[in-house]
């Protein structure tokens, strides 16, 4: 068996967790699946209730307060892509023997800040020093909140006909922390304004703004964020939780510049990167336009990807000039390169 880096592709997480999820619950509207990550519950008063968890680990070369920010906004994000405001939150965080306090206090001030700036209120979690821990982590954030019986969507909750929109542009993550671990290797061959471009990309690993944005306009009936397996990961999930194909043109969207030549020269497809802060939307043809001017006036840029077509017997994506099968995403190659940076 191959050796594991990152998320488990979704069959291979799927035969993990099989049989493995307690007790039955008839409040629960969604559940587990390929990109469904937050969870929906029917709570007693007839609202909803949409709850998510996420890991965090530190980036090396990047100020401890920004580890604070990434906690609130990843977890925020993936309760922002239902439509649901982010309200409450809890978090652990892990610490190695020999952190100090003050190192400790500047990644709990930083999280209170992101999460006050999102409006979330921190309500419990655990902090802790132990042996087995080798950086700051946070071992989990919990972030949920709540909605009106019909205010919330699903990413698998795409209709045939629904354009697919996509925000900022693929590689957003993978793009920000691979320029900071391989910056010394990138010196000389990418200038350093483009360098200095991807290294503030940092800030756009984040859909709460787009997602609470798009949905408030309405005709947005599914949202995903971008995460491991990039955006061609992210469309294979939503297809797979909606049960209607995909038909995407890559070759049509214009990637930024930074994101190009960073790709080419650490040898990797922007496209199936981990894109934390891509938002991917499926938008009534009616509504694509107001939705993209709201992005706009955010400053968010937008791109149309392709459309949900159940005439399609795959997903089928254009990309470099070639039409081929939308395959489940498998290795995301952030990971290798990753950690290839901090050797």
């Amino acid at each position: 068996m191959s050796n594991l880096v990152g998320k488990p592709s979704p069959s291979r997480l799927q035969a993990l967790v099989q049989g493995a999820l307690g007790k039955p619950c008839k409040s629960l509207l969604v559940g587990p699946g390929p990109g469904l990550d937050a969870a929906i519950l029917q709570t007693a008063d007839g609202r909803v209730m949409a709850i998510a968890e996420d890991p965090i680990f530190p980036a090396p070369g990047l100020p401890l307060d920004i580890m604070g920010w990434f906690t609130v906004h990843i977890g925020a994000s993936d309760i922002a892509v239902t439509g649901v405001k982010p309200e409450f939150m809890t978090y652990t965080l892990l610490l190695p023997l020999g952190c100090p306090e003050e190192d400790a206090r500047t990644i709990i001030s930083s999280i209170s800040r992101a999460a006050e700036d999102l409006g979330i209120s921190i309500v419990g979690g655990h902090t802790g020093w132990y042996g087995a821990v080798t950086v700051p982590t946070v071992g989990g954030v919990t972030v949920w909140g709540t909605a009106d019986q019909d205010a919330w969507i699903s990413p698998g909750g795409a209709k045939d006909g629904d354009l697919i929109l996509m925000t900022k542009g693929p590689c957003i993550e993978a793009a920000a922390l691979l320029s900071i671990v391989h910056h010394e290797r990138l010196q000389g061959n990418i200038s350093e304004e483009m360098l200095a471009t991807l290294r503030a990309r940092v800030d756009q690993i984040t859909v709460v703004e787009d997602a609470l944005h798009a949905f408030k306009v309405g005709g947005v009936h599914a949202m995903h964020d971008a995460t491991e397996g990039g955006v061609q990961g992210g469309l294979w999930e939503m297809s797979t939780s909606s049960g209607l194909p995909v038909m995407v043109d890559f070759d049509g969207v214009e990637i930024p510049a930074d994101i190009v030549a960073l790709a080419r020269e650490l040898d990797f497809d922007p496209w199936q990167a981990i894109s934390e802060g891509t938002l991917l939307a499926a938008v009534e043809p009616e509504q694509v336009q107001e939705v993209q001017r709201v992005w706009a006036d955010l400053g968010i840029d937008s791109y149309i990807l392709g459309k949900f077509d159940s005439s399609l017997k795959e997903n089928t994506v254009l990309k470099n000039g070639q039409s081929q099968p939308l395959l489940e995403p498998d290795s995301d190659p952030f990971w290798d390169l990753f950690f290839a940076g901090l050797q």
